[in-house]
C-alpha cells in the first residue's frame, strides 16, 4: 500500500498530517473493501432538500459538503448552502441554476441527474436521520485515512516520535471537535439541574461553589474559583502571578484534594516545586536555591512536605505549547485523573496554531488562545486560570496609584472579552510606595483586585505576599475577618488596614489521598533566576 505522506524537505522529519493526504482509495482499495457509504441516503437527503425549503435548517449542523462521499454530491449541497447563505429560494430550477453559476453542472451529473434526485424521496419527514447515518459515514472514513496516516508515518525511521504522537492526537481530535456537537436542551431539563444544584448547596456552610483558592477573603467574594470560568490573572513582571497561582493550585490540591494542572510555560517544574517547598517548609528560597541549609532546615524540610509530594498536583512543563497539544491534554488529564482546575503560565507564551502554520497577527493569535482557553473550561467543566502580562502603560501612568485597568491587558481586546473573571496583582512596595493614602505602611501587602466578574462582585481583596517564602497567603486574623464588604473598594481597604505588617495562615489543613505527578518536557533551557 502506497504512502502519500511527504516528508521530503522535511529536514525535522516531521509527519505532515493534512499538506497532503492520501486519497481513501488509496489506502484501503488494496484491501478489497470499499469506503464507508450511503449513497442512497446522500441522495434522498439532497431531494429532500430541493423538495421542501426549511429542511435544510434541519441538519445544517450535521453536514458539510465533505461529508457526502460522491464528488456530485459535495458540488450539489455546496450550491444548495450557496442559496441558503443568499436566503435565496432554494428548488430544483435554482439549485440547476446555482450550480451553472458556479461551473459545476457537468461535475454533478448535469440537469438531469439533479432531476432525477427529486424523484426518489416523496418529503423531507426523515431527513435528519438519514444526515446522522451520513456524517456517521463520514467520520468513519476520516479516521481509515487518519488511521492510515499514522501508520505509514510509524514506519519512517526518521520521525520523531512526540511530533508524531502530537500530530496523531491532534488529527484525531479534530474529528470528534468538527463532527461531535451537543445538542440544545429544553428548559425544563436545564431547570431540573439548576434546581438540583441549589439543593445540593442548601447545606453547605462555606459558601465554596467552586475549587477554593485558600485565601478567605478572595473565595469569600468568589465562592471559589468557578466550573467552566476562564479566569485572567494578569500583572506587570515580578508582582507575583506565578507566586500566587502557585499558592492558590498548593491550597486547592493539598488542603482540599482537588487535583490541579498546572502549565508552566516559562519555569520548569523542578523550579515550580522548589518554589512550592519553600511556601510549605518556609526556608528561604534563596536558601534551596544554593542548597545551603542547617542540620535542623533538613530535618524541617523532610518533615513536612509529605502531603506536598502526595498531592494531586500535576506539573506540565512543555515549552511552546500550542492550544491543539494544550486542549488535548487537558481532555487526557480529565480523563486519568479527573482534574478540577487548570493553570497556565502564561498565557503570551502560547501559541494558536501549531508550529509551522502561520496566518494572522499577534493579536489575533491571541485572540484565538483565549477563546480556546474558554472552550476548554467549558467542555470540561472546569476553571481554567491563565496568566497575562501587562502592558508598560501601568508605569507611565502619572500620580502615586499604579493600579492596573482593564485597558492595560496586552495584545488583545479578546482576553477581556472571554474572560468571565479578569484579577490584578498590585504590590505598591514594588513602586516604592511604603504608605498608602491613609498613611498606613505597604510592607508585604499585596492587592487583589477583581476588575470584572461576570457572575459576582468586583473589589480589592488584600493579601499578604512573603517574598522570601514566595507565597500568598491571608492577612491576620484580626485583619482578614474584618468582613468582606470591607474590601470592596480601594477607599475601604485603606480605612480596614492595620499597622502591622505581621501575616498569619500558614500553609495546613487536612490531604486524605490523591497522586502528585510530574511531566517533564524534553527540553529544559530556563534560566534558574526567572522572575516571578
Amino acid at each position: 500500500m502506497a504512502s502519500e505522506t511527504d516528508f521530503s524537505n522535511n529536514p525535522g522529519g516531521k509527519p505532515s498530517f493534512g499538506k497532503k493526504r492520501a486519497s481513501l482509495h488509496d489506502m484501503i482499495g488494496g484491501l478489497g473493501k470499499l469506503p464507508p457509504q450511503a449513497l442512497d441516503l446522500e441522495e434522498a437527503v439532497l431531494g429532500a432538500l430541493m423538495l421542501e425549503k426549511n429542511a435544510l435548517s434541519e441538519i445544517i449542523d450535521i453536514l458539510k459538503p465533505e461529508s457526502f462521499y460522491k464528488e456530485a454530491h459535495q458540488k450539489i449541497y455546496e450550491a444548495i448552502f450557496n442559496l441558503f447563505q443568499q436566503t435565496s429560494p432554494i428548488d430544483l430550477l435554482t439549485v440547476t441554476a446555482e450550480l451553472r453559476k458556479m461551473g459545476a453542472l457537468e461535475m454533478a451529473g448535469g440537469a438531469y441527474y439533479i432531476t432525477q434526485l427529486t424523484d426518489r424521496v416523496v418529503s423531507a419527514a426523515n431527513i435528519e436521520y438519514h444526515a446522522r447515518i451520513i456524517s456517521q459515514k463520514y467520520i468513519q472514513r476520516e479516521l481509515i485515512q487518519v488511521s492510515t496516516e499514522i501508520i505509514n508515518s510509524s514506519y519512517d525511521e526518521t520521525a520523531d516520535i512526540f511530533d508524531l504522537l502530537d500530530h496523531a492526537e491532534k488529527s484525531l481530535f479534530d474529528i470528534a471537535q468538527n463532527n461531535l456537537r451537543r445538542d440544545s436542551r429544553k428548559m425544563d431539563d436545564i431547570m431540573r439541574e439548576a434546581i438540583s444544584n441549589l439543593e445540593l448547596l442548601r447545606d453547605r456552610t462555606d459558601g465554596l461553589t467552586g475549587v477554593p483558592s485558600g485565601l478567605t477573603a478572595l473565595d469569600r467574594m468568589t465562592s471559589g474559583w468557578q466550573p467552566s470560568d476562564l479566569v485572567i490573572i494578569a500583572a506587570r513582571p515580578a508582582m507575583g502571578k506565578t507566586a500566587f497561582v502557585l499558592s492558590v493550585a498548593r491550597n486547592a490540591a493539598v488542603d482540599h484534594s482537588k487535583p490541579v494542572a498546572v502549565f508552566s510555560l516559562e519555569m520548569s517544574s523542578v523550579q515550580l516545586v522548589n518554589r512550592l517547598i519553600a511556601g510549605e517548609t518556609e526556608i528561604e528560597q534563596e536558601k534551596l536555591k544554593k542548597g545551603n541549609l542547617a542540620d535542623h532546615e533538613w530535618q524541617q524540610l523532610h518533615s513536612r512536605i509529605g502531603r506536598l509530594t502526595e498531592a494531586p498536583l500535576i506539573i506540565d512543563d512543555t515549552p511552546a505549547l500550542n492550544v491543539f497539544e494544550f486542549r488535548a491534554k487537558c481532555r487526557r488529564l480529565k480523563a486519568q485523573h479527573d482534574i478540577q482546575m487548570v493553570i497556565v503560565d502564561y498565557l503570551q507564551l502560547m501559541h494558536g496554531k501549531a508550529e509551522g502554520k502561520g496566518g494572522g497577527n499577534r493579536e489575533q493569535e491571541i485572540g484565538s488562545i483565549s477563546r480556546a482557553l474558554k472552550s476548554v473550561a467549558k467542555e470540561l467543566n472546569i476553571p481554567v486560570l491563565a496568566l497575562s502580562q501587562l502592558s508598560r502603560a501601568v508605569e507611565s501612568r502619572p500620580g502615586n496609584s499604579k493600579r492596573p485597568m482593564l485597558s492595560d491587558l496586552r495584545e488583545s481586546g479578546s482576553i477581556e472579552q472571554d474572560a468571565d473573571m479578569v484579577l490584578f496583582l498590585y504590590r505598591p512596595e514594588y513602586y516604592g510606595l511604603t504608605e498608602d493614602e491613609e498613611g498606613r505602611p505597604t510592607a508585604g501587602v499585596g492587592e487583589v483586585i477583581i476588575a470584572k466578574h461576570r457572575n459576582g462582585e468586583t473589589g480589592i481583596v488584600p493579601l499578604k505576599f512573603v517574598g522570601k517564602y514566595v507565597k500568598f497567603v491571608d492577612l491576620e486574623e484580626d485583619f482578614a475577618g474584618a468582613g468582606g464588604d470591607s474590601f470592596n473598594s480601594p477607599d475601604s481597604f485603606s480605612s480596614a488596614m492595620g499597622p502591622s505588617d505581621s501575616f498569619g495562615g500558614s500553609f495546613g489543613g487536612g490531604f486524605d489521598g490523591g497522586g502528585g505527578i510530574t511531566m517533564p518536557s524534553r527540553m529544559n533551557d530556563m534560566p534558574d533566576d526567572a522572575p516571578f
